[in-house]
């Protein structure tokens, strides 16, 4: 019996689900804390607030919908997800996801807009443009050993600016948002094929929704079924040896940051081409859905399978905060909630060695 459970808390998979119980318990806590420091005699229905999300709505329908939302918002965060997700199975870490998802923004909405494009063409050039952001990331990396993080950090900046810019041309004249795609850019709007009867007429929910959870299966079959999957975390794992063994790491590289660039820009696509909201031109720092990715991936245990329930987690949180009562607690104390959590996700790794070093441990005495 004692060998039984010794192989059952060594499994990977085991392992990851524990990390990842483990860290939203715990930051759960966090904020019940932070929550009673604040006004203790509200902190039990916020805490059960956030946690239920659409679920305080007594009307059966009204929580549809309401899940609709949600369900609208985890798609692009799925894909930012995935982005980094591909990225690290290659030893890049690629926190240029959020500057990528907003090329992709501002090419597909300003395709939308400017060109009267239809939705897959503007998905195509939206993932074009992420893809050459990527790129210039690899290369620096790949030629001039610059850091990703860095050559990352520096484009997510000038990506805002440059979109914000090119997306005035398209803005309402009395407003800093662009203009409404469901009027202006009919063509673009994604398609439902039915969706949104299933969510209580929500017309926001597309087939951004199924398509991100076909993605991200697809890319579990791309790094664990082929070879060129294979090739990639062998260039992450080692890139001499890769490179001594045939493999062309400087391609991989560059292609790995193409390819997560692109997903984070399908991302955007499917987020602002549902027409759920508009892109600010005046806003000056960058949207935080790139940079939730890099918490839904790890919480997910850096599987793409993972991914789709912590994404769908770290949005329902997110959304769930919004209903905490305002009158107790100030405006942005569901940022905070969400953000305690969100920040713990960061451990689930830090968790699993741990869990793997105390497995070896017991496993020496015995």
């Amino acid at each position: 019996m004692k060998k039984e459970k010794r192989s059952f808390l060594q499994n990977n998979v085991v392992q990851s689900l524990l990390a990842s119980l483990i860290c939203i318990v715990l930051g759960l806590f966090i904020g019940f804390i932070v929550l009673l420091f604040i006004n203790p005699s509200g902190a039990v229905d916020a805490i059960l607030t956030i946690i239920k999300n659409f679920m305080v709505f007594p009307n059966g329908n009204i929580a549809l919908k309401y899940l609709g939302n949600t369900l609208v918002k985890t798609a692009p965060l799925l894909m930012c997800a995935l982005s980094v997700l591909f990225s690290y199975k290659v030893g890049l870490f690629n926190i240029g996801a959020a500057g990528q998802y907003v090329i992709g923004a501002g090419v597909a909405v300003y395709a939308a807009l400017a060109w009267q494009l239809p939705w897959w063409l503007c998905a195509l050039l939206a993932m074009a443009a992420g893809a050459a952001l990527g790129a210039v990331s690899g290369l620096l990396k790949s030629y001039f050993n610059v850091n990703e993080v860095i050559s990352g950090i520096m484009l997510n900046w000038i990506s805002l600016y440059s979109m914000n810019m090119l997306l005035v041309k398209v803005k309402e004249d009395t407003s800093p948002y662009t203009k409404q795609i469901a009027i202006h850019g009919k063509a673009a709007l994604l398609p439902s094929l039915g969706l949104d009867k299933l969510f209580y007429n929500n017309k926001y929910v597309t087939i951004a929704v199924p398509l991100a959870v076909l993605i991200a299966v697809l890319v579990w079959v791309v790094l664990e079924k082929t070879k060129f999957g294979y090739e990639l975390k062998a260039t992450g794992m080692n890139k001499n040896a890769a490179k001594y063994s045939g493999m062309a790491e400087k391609r991989n590289i560059i292609v790995t940051l193409m390819i997560g660039g692109a997903l984070a820009a399908l991302g955007a696509t499917m987020f602002y081409l549902s027409g759920y909201e508009q892109w600010a031109t005046s806003q000056s720092s960058v949207p935080g859905m790139g940079f939730n990715g890099i918490a839904a991936a790890f919480l997910g245990g850096l599987n793409p399978i993972g991914t789709i329930f912590a994404s769908f987690f770290i949005q329902h949180i997110t959304e769930g905060g919004a209903y905490v009562d305002k009158t107790m607690y100030s405006s942005q104390i569901s940022d905070l909630i969400s953000s305690l959590i969100i920040y713990l996700c960061g451990f689930v790794l830090f968790m699993k060695h741990v869990m793997s070093k105390h497995a070896a441990k017991k496993g020496g005495k015995e």
